[in-house]
């Protein structure tokens, strides 16, 4: 039986709404909702009778499509699907239908060999194989890539539809960048498929250029008000002709890309080129090299990324340093990985030996980012680099960096309880060649000097008052230091002696015990951190590198201190 258009949209949108059982749906409710789809398809109003819903839901019930839909009525006026995983778009085709097809298979086939049929070859096949496993009812046999849980495919004919008619469309959007979403006015051209992926290509504006956006990142989209801009000197042909993917720049000329494969992925490669600029260059016995023409861009790079170990960027050398650095943060990504049983080894080496060390705590991008956010900073503020007190509450960005999972884990593993006292940045430049001897750290920051049993000893450096706790509490403190630069016995590392944090000494046992003692070399790579306890005796050496050491300086402490003295930081993490 022969459908019309404006049929089978009733029915696609009467399936839709008895799909939804989080609503009751009375044939009036029906009639509004197939009302407002034929609107949104047709630009216009319909009228649309109750009994023509009624011949529909009887249409559908019917075997006469072949969709047999178990349509019930309850309550003397609610519809509903007896079953709850019903579509209409799960029935099977009719036989008639079926027919019909095979003979459109057919009639397609023999095209095939023909220039201009080579991009419905792929159809055909899918066409073919379908109405062999309807016919048969035996398995499919072929089997072609696709994403049945992609998000936003349903809104794929509905675009097509908009972009056929030449209508603006109000699309609320958000992309995996921003924080929240946005909805304006889009002015579709293109539907493109990449990877598996659709994206749909158009302006916002007449004063804007051409952008594509992601169907799986669209949250909802209606017809606009507004009158359709069309663009004359679009043209999808030559639009995408120097790109991989579907990220163009329409004034950047294609670069000239060299790349070298491996002799292992070379078939792989010539088979399947990148681009259809691609052309061999040379080859060896160990692989080959392949040049292309195409603008550098997300998709070219996680092409050459797929080939791992295989691919080598020869230029240019823009292209080459990128991969090369997104390699380095992907073996980061694995490198900063920390597991219970290193934990569990440091919370125990930081009790008995007063310290622990633990690298790769931070990527090389974190510290990168740690680093540029510190010296803007101070080049911005003209800020003392050396010593400098209360650094997250002046660059309190740092945090998002700073506090990441593996510090997090790593913190909760020493004391669950514990909060931030103090943070300080230490710059030692290239320059500098000061050292500090021996000695054992117990300040304790806080804001205010209020005398308190228990407590003694009481400092003030450059403005920060400072307590000096008792020996015992060492086992509710400790201190963190993140190493922003690689950190060497010749650029001033800390030596330490294990043990040393059980007891406070006078200036005669730490001269006995520092001279009759083989002290630890603290050797620390960037992005590595030390884990101290208060007490520890430690000293650095003079530096006979000329290479900056930064370092943050962070302590911690669960003690809650009494009648009312509070730490100057005193941040819960």
């Amino acid at each position: 039986m022969a459908v019309n258009k404006n049929a089978l949209i009733r029915y696609k949108t009467i399936d839709k709404c008895l799909q939804n059982n989080f609503k009751q749906w009375t044939l009036n409710d029906l009639i509004e909702a197939v009302s407002d789809a034929l609107y949104d398809y047709e630009g216009k109003d319909i009228d649309v009778s109750k009994r023509t819903v009624q011949l529909d839901l009887q249409m559908m019930r019917s075997d006469k499509l072949g969709y047999n839909a178990p349509i019930v009525v309850y309550n003397r006026k609610f519809y509903k699907y007896d079953a709850d995983d019903y579509s209409i778009t799960n029935s099977p085709i009719s036989n008639q239908d079926l027919t019909k097809l095979s003979e459109a298979v057919s009639f397609l086939k023999q095209f095939q060999g023909f220039s201009h049929f080579d991009e419905l070859s792929s159809m055909v096949q899918k066409l073919e194989n379908h109405v062999y496993t309807q016919k048969t009812n035996e398995k499919s046999l072929i089997d072609f890539e696709k994403n049945e849980n992609l998000k936003g495919l349903k809104y794929l004919d509905k675009l097509y539809q908009y972009i056929l008619k030449k209508a603006a469309i109000d699309i609320t959007y958000q992309s995996f960048k921003a924080r929240q979403e946005s909805t304006f006015t889009f002015h579709p051209y293109l539907l493109k498929e990449f990877r598996n992926r659709w994206f749909i290509i158009g302006k916002r504006n007449k004063n804007e250029g051409l952008m594509n956006l992601a169907l799986d990142r669209i949250i909802a989209l209606n017809k606009s008000e507004n009158s359709f801009l069309p663009d004359v000197t679009f043209d999808s042909e030559t639009y995408y002709k120097d790109v991989i993917g579907v990220s163009v720049s329409p004034h950047l000329e294609p670069d000239p890309v060299l790349l070298y494969v491996n002799h292992k992925h070379a078939p792989y490669v010539l088979t399947k080129p990148f681009h259809h600029s691609q052309r061999e260059v040379s080859r060896d016995n160990y692989g080959v090299t392949i040049a292309l023409d195409v603008q550098l861009n997300f998709e070219l790079e996680k092409e050459i990324l797929g080939l791992g170990e295989g691919v080598k960027v020869i230029a240019p050398e823009r292209l080459k340093r990128n991969i090369k650095e997104r390699l380095y943060d992907a073996v980061d990504a694995y490198e900063t990985e920390i597991n219970d049983k290193n934990l569990q080894t440091i919370a125990k080496r930081l009790e008995h030996k007063g310290f622990g060390i633990l690298n790769h705590i931070y990527t090389k991008r974190d510290i990168r980012k740690l680093k540029t956010n510190l010296d803007s900073y101070i080049k911005e503020h003209n800020e003392q680099a050396f010593g400098m007190r209360e650094v997250l509450k002046k660059i309190p960005k740092l945090k998002d960096t700073l506090f990441n999972k593996n510090f997090k884990k790593l913190i909760k593993s020493i004391d669950k309880d514990v909060f931030l006292t103090k943070a300080i940045y230490f710059d030692k430049s290239p320059k500098d060649n000061w050292y500090v001897t021996w000695h054992q750290d117990v300040p304790i920051n806080v804001l205010e000097k209020i005398e308190v049993d228990g407590f003694k000893s009481w400092t003030n450096k450059k403005g920060v008052i400072s307590v000096c706790p008792p020996e015992n509490i060492s086992k509710n403190t400790f201190a963190m230091r993140i190493h922003l630069d690689d950190t060497t016995n010749k650029n001033g590392a800390l030596k330490v002696i294990p043990g040393s944090h059980n007891k406070r000494l006078n200036d005669e046992e730490i001269k006995l015990i520092s001279n009759n003692s083989i002290p630890f070399i603290s050797e620390i790579a960037a992005g590595g951190v030390q884990l101290i306890k208060p007490l520890l005796l430690h000293a650095s050496s003079p530096t006979i590198v000329q290479k900056r050491r930064r370092v943050l300086h962070l302590e911690f402490s669960s003690i809650k201190l009494p009648n009312g003295l509070q730490y100057a930081e005193h941040q819960t993490l």
